[in-house]
């Protein structure tokens, strides 16, 4: 590409600097905004590209101003000065990110971004351009493989797989015509992902970022017996049924989107169904799955993937495993694709992200349309160009430069991006291809007033393993006491594999007894439980993390001190700032607590005991409450969450449970919800079934007992 010093001359000589050198007020304001944006640590793509044009650029016009003859020396001396003004910023900016230093050694624009955005600078300086400069010709993009290199070792392929694909090896042709080739269209020409930034980052046009939905429809078709879907929720759905097949489905924590996801795969019939997820939600999803589609078969993926069921309809996988098992995923045909939490994938360059664009990507090789959602209540963390990686997953973008579709749209406006009205539009043709945004407050008459909803976790890891190990010790240990028992007494008349409520009551409550005094010395209820919360401890804080950036304010409960200590190391690391509150706090200490957390934007979530903050504490600026350890009394439960849920609250309040799945904290979730319904009968008057009366510690004990005289 021929530089300006050597090109022919493409200005008019004038008096007045600027006219002297029109590009330098230009690079003098580009210059600014990188810079601004690398103090707020900001710095997406298209900004690197900037920066790097901006140097370019810089080293020509000082070479055609050092060559322009007609230039006075006092003026030639101003305009060296002023751009050495410009290179004097880059390199602070430079300094402040050390990455960018690579951008420097290139001695030309190179790729189709750089060079329209060059061509575009120069344009708007008045320059005269050469014809070959006018037309940016795109690179034909070329296909990355599925499995980099670096991790082709990982791979696994589960034996259940293997079954699979012998019993069906050849997938099913997908024979839909293939579109013409796409004309050459009035945009072709412009930078357009700048501009698609700036619209969103403006605003443009106000309102809120949702794509037109179907009316609610008259009738519910798709919920399974004995549920029903909200009219949020089945608004969306109606979309997919109608045919829209990409999301970036960006509802508030609390409204429903895994249940939306699941139930829009079966409209579309969007199996096998691929899900990424993080790893403290994948049981739960797991879950909603058999809840809402009861027809369909979803597993789970653990580690090498060993144990799954490769006939399944919906595969679950976790961001930190899939690089596993991208090879086999790529190969068995599917034909959607979910991301929950997707600003997990912003960072372009982490492996994570790769592993799933590359998915993405082969998915939509494969298959003419299929099902693509992004799920996240933040997709915007940083930056707006935090939007670049789920717009990549979705094909709405390619990150250089707008897809087909969105093209279209964009073109259909008539517009360029040097018109002021363009960028309204521009934001309202991303949203039309398929944003759906959504706060509680908007859907609240939907929503119960309060809500609890269960998020069961799996311990798979040692400690896990020794928590169900000491589980299945305590309970024999409590089976061998009954079986002395009823030696002792010898045979009373119990059929053979009956056992005697009443014995098991007494071993239970000597059990407790025991368990009282030995207080945290041996394997017994107590320890078990603190052990449980210990386990969970990092998924329920990063949970909350989670929840904290799309809501705001969060307030987090534990029943243990080195739980609370954990998840307030977390949220730290995180960049999250936090507020305690405890039992060995003063009066005056707790109070600035609650008064930071309620009045000071920059406190994201309070961390709280469950028996010191869960009465008389008022924490109504949030609407979300994480509960990572259970307690042992429903009532203690109900005062927590209404910490939140008072006289003040105007949106409905979420309390998320974290709970181990497979281990006793599962049990102790069921008895606290018999508990709420023993208050809703006697203070209510609800009519729910009667439940026996024993505290949570005792029939946790029993129903270990039981179990363990079940399986001997």
């Amino acid at each position: 590409m021929p530089t300006t010093a050597t090109a022919a001359p493409r200005r008019k000589k004038t008096s007045r600097r600027d006219e002297e050198a029109p590009l330098i007020p230009i690079l003098a304001r580009k210059v600014r905004e990188v810079e601004a944006k690398a103090q707020r640590s900001k710095l997406g793509p298209t900004n690197r590209v900037k920066f790097q044009v901006i140097a370019f650029l810089v080293r020509e016009e000082r070479a055609r101003v050092k060559a322009d003859g007609e230039l006075a020396d006092a003026a030639r001396a101003e305009l060296l000065k002023r751009l050495d003004g410009v290179a004097t910023i880059l390199a602070k900016t430079a300094a402040r990110d050390t990455s960018l230093i690579q951008l420097l050694e290139a001695d030309q624009a190179t790729s189709p971004v750089a060079k329209r955005m060059r061509r575009d600078w120069l344009l708007e300086s008045g320059a005269e351009l050469a014809p070959e400069e006018l037309v940016i010709t795109d690179v034909a993009p070329t296909r990355a493989p599925i499995v980099p290199a670096a991790i082709a070792e990982k791979q696994v392929t589960p034996p259940s797989v293997e079954s699979r694909q012998l019993a069906n090896p050849f997938l099913a042709p997908d024979l839909t015509p293939r579109p013409a080739a796409v004309p050459r269209r009035r945009l072709d020409g412009w930078e357009l992902m700048g501009p698609l930034y700036k619209a969103f980052e403006s605003g443009a046009g106000g309102g809120a970022a949702t794509m037109p939905l179907p009316p609610t429809p008259e009738f519910d078709h798709i919920s399974p017996k004995g549920r029903e879907v909200m009219v949020h929720q089945s608004r969306f759905v109606e979309a997919v049924r109608e045919g829209h097949r990409s999301f970036l489905l960006a509802d508030e924590p609390g409204l429903g989107k895994t249940a939306q996801s699941v139930l829009a795969a079966s409209v579309a019939d969007a199996y096998p169904l691929l899900v990424v997820v993080p790893n403290v939600v994948k049981m739960n999803w797991a879950r909603e799955v058999e809840r809402w589609t009861p027809q369909r078969r979803a597993t789970v993926i653990a580690g090498d993937g060993t144990d799954i069921d490769a006939f399944a309809d919906v595969f679950i996988v976790n961001y930190e495993i899939l690089d596993r098992h991208l090879s086999w995923l790529g190969s068995i045909g599917l034909k959607g694709m979910v991301v929950d939490e997707a600003h997990f994938i912003k960072n372009l360059s982490s492996q994570r992200s790769q592993n799933v664009l590359a998915l993405a990507s082969r998915i939509r090789e494969r298959e003419r349309d299929p099902l693509m959602l992004a799920l996240t209540g933040t997709p915007l963390i940083n930056d707006v160009e935090d939007f670049d990686a789920i717009w990549r997953f979705l094909g709405w973008t390619n990150g250089e430069k707008p897809g087909a579709e969105l093209m279209e749209k964009l073109d259909a406006t008539g517009l360029t991006p040097a018109d002021k009205s363009f960028y309204a539009e521009a934001r309202e043709a991303v949203i039309s291809m398929g944003i759906v945004r959504r706060k509680k407050k908007d859907v609240a008459a939907d929503l119960p007033d309060k809500m609890v909803a269960d998020l069961p976790v799996q311990l798979d890891d040692e400690f896990g393993r020794g928590i169900r190990e000491a589980e299945r010790e305590l309970g024999e240990r409590m089976a061998a006491k009954y079986r002395r028992i009823i030696e002792a007494r010898g045979d009373r008349g119990l059929r053979h594999g009956e056992i005697d409520a009443d014995i098991v009551r007494l071993v239970a409550h000597n059990e407790l007894e025991e368990s009282k005094a030995a207080g945290a010395g041996g394997d017994n209820v107590f320890t078990m439980v603190r052990k449980i919360g210990q386990a969970k401890a990092q998924l329920a804080a990063d949970y909350a993390v989670q929840l904290q950036r799309s809501v705001q304010k969060v307030v987090f409960f534990a029943k243990h001190v080195d739980v609370m200590d954990r998840a307030e190391e977390h949220f730290a690391a995180a960049g999250i700032r936090s507020v305690s509150i405890r039992g060995e706090q003063s009066t005056p200490a707790r109070q600035q607590a609650i008064d930071a957390f309620n009045t000071d934007p920059e406190v994201g979530i309070a961390v709280c005991s469950l028996t010191a903050a869960g009465v008389g504490v008022n924490l109504q600026a949030a609407s979300n409450v994480v509960l990572a350890e259970l307690s042992w009394t429903a009532a203690e439960q109900t005062q927590a969450i209404d910490r939140v849920h008072r006289i003040g609250q105007d949106e409905p309040v979420t309390a998320w449970r974290i709970i181990a799945a497979h281990t006793l904290d599962t049990k102790i979730a069921e008895l606290i919800d018999q508990k709420q319904g023993l208050a809703a009968r006697a203070l209510d008057g609800e009519a729910v079934v009667e439940e026996p009366s024993e505290s949570v510690q005792m029939a946790a004990l029993m129903h270990l007992l039981r179990e363990a005289l079940g399986e001997s």
